[in-house]
């Protein structure tokens, strides 16, 4: 069978590129080896786990906590069964929706794993079905990495997409890895009341942030009873008497009922056979593409977690949407893929940021000047009971041109949209001041630290 497309991979990438095809008139088909279309962002990963971490601070009574005073929590009654009820529900929910969505935009949908026959035709293994297509779009996602030195077969070892799987909450857990999902779920089973552990060989929570940011989810982490241990890699791991010792290389030994491996993330090519359609692939399995997504094999493209950072649900979306574009209907102007990427992390409290932070702007040398809008000074922070997050904005010193947005706080992730599209629109420090915000609200930050930019660079 003939297409205009065929896509490898059902998840948020693989989905967009399948619907964007459809719509600009193209026949396309999809290949995924999942039941369920959604990729780990439905199934095992965005999705899950931000629904758990939601219902973690519903079920726990933090919020709660945190603004009356009273502690509402339900969770010495709960069982595991209850918090991930709503995960489950919102999961069946999104895969109905993705499949109905497939037929909506008539895209052929195959269960299996695609494996490349040459440049253009590609075989469903389990059904021997072969698909002959004009372009073909990889979009397999990626998979936990696991470590051969850690024992997997144990029963109380996980890594991020068998997490959910447990069948209890434990009472303490280790996470090996303070990168961004070792952090969340860290967050998460602390305001289920597990003890938890985070065991990294850095001394630096997520770097990519802004220091301050960076410092400030930090404190608020160990605030929220994570304990971290800085400089150390596990060494040994056993388990004794139903629970899992842990050796550090600092000499402490550490035992707990469950161990998370969140030690990064790995391409998932490596069923497809992309020698024989003659496609390179670099370091770690990425697939390295031009400008407009294409490999080494100009009617291949290459889209999301199999191309390296940033791997995020929203950018491998957009990259997948921009890739079809200039492969299907070129003549349809598509721009050029932009370099602000909003990055979300959604840890208790959530961090999110956009553009650079105060070390690359050092780095660069260039003169900026920085203001800030802190929860506590709003009306909408004392009523959500958040005295802590804050809104930070560096502005060019001389046209005030805003340059960087860093978020901490309840809502993060939402509000450093705002100060995505006065980037995109190369906006200066004057939009806020000329802007009216809804009050109570925390978009009325954003004139806050405005003005307190201003005042900054009268000082100084």
């Amino acid at each position: 069978m003939t297409f205009d497309l065929i896509v490898l991979g059902g998840g948020p990438a693989g989905i967009v590129a399948a619907t964007t095809a459809s719509s600009l008139g193209k026949t396309v088909a999809l290949v995924d080896n999942h039941p369920e279309l959604g990729g780990a962002g439905a199934n095992t990963g965005t999705v899950p786990s931000k629904t758990l971490r939601e219902t973690a601070l519903a079920l726990s009574g933090m919020r709660s906590r945190n603004l009356y005073g009273v502690d509402l929590s339900l969770r010495r009654e709960a069982t595991v069964s209850d918090f991930l009820r709503h995960e489950r529900s919102v999961k069946a929910g999104m895969n109905h929706n993705l499949a109905q969505r497939m037929e909506e935009n008539k895209v052929q949908v195959y269960q299996g794993t695609g494996v490349f026959v040459d440049n253009r035709r590609v075989r469903v293994e389990e059904s021997g079905v072969v698909l002959d297509g004009n372009y073909v779009l990889i979009a397999t996602g990626s998979s936990p990495v696991r470590p051969p030195d850690m024992p997997f077969d144990l029963p109380e070892v996980y890594d991020s997409d068998t997490i959910l799987e447990l069948d209890r909450i434990p009472e303490s857990l280790a996470v090996i890895g303070a990168g961004v999902i070792g952090a969340e779920y860290a967050c998460t089973f602390a305001a289920l009341g597990s003890k938890v552990h985070v065991i990294d060989g850095r001394d630096v929570l997520l770097q990519f942030l802004d220091a301050e940011v960076s410092n400030a989810l930090k404190t608020a982490m160990e605030r929220n009873g994570v304990i971290f241990h800085w400089k150390n890699r596990c060494h040994c791991c056993a388990s004794e008497n139903g629970r899992v010792a842990l050796d550090l290389t600092a000499g402490d030994r550490l035992e707990v009922n469950a161990v998370l491996v969140a030690a990064g993330r790995k391409s998932n090519i490596e069923k497809l056979n992309l020698a024989a359609a003659g496609v390179a692939s670099g370091e770690h399995g990425q697939i390295p593409v031009d400008d407009r997504y294409c490999t080494n094999v100009p009617n291949i493209l290459a889209v999301g977690d199999v191309i390296g950072f940033p791997a995020l649900a929203s950018t491998s979306m957009d990259q997948a949407r921009r890739a079809v574009r200039h492969a299907c209907a070129p003549e349809v102007p598509s721009g050029n893929a932009s370099k602000l990427l909003p990055t979300g992390v959604y840890t208790i409290p959530e961090a999110s940021m956009i553009g650079d932070t105060e070390e690359s702007l050092k780095k660069a040398n260039v003169d900026y000047v920085a203001g800030r809008g802190h929860y506590r000074s709003s009306a909408r922070g004392q009523i959500i009971g958040d005295v802590d997050g804050f809104l930070k904005l560096l502005f060019q010193r001389g046209d005030m041109k805003l340059l960087g947005v860093h978020a901490i706080g309840e809502q993060a992730t939402e509000l450093v949209h705002i100060g995505l599209m006065a980037m995109l629109t190369g906006s200066s420090v004057e939009i806020f001041d000329e802007a009216c915000f809804n009050i109570p609200t925390l978009g009325q930050l954003y004139k806050v630290a405005a003005l307190d930019a201003v005042a900054a660079a009268r000082r100084m």
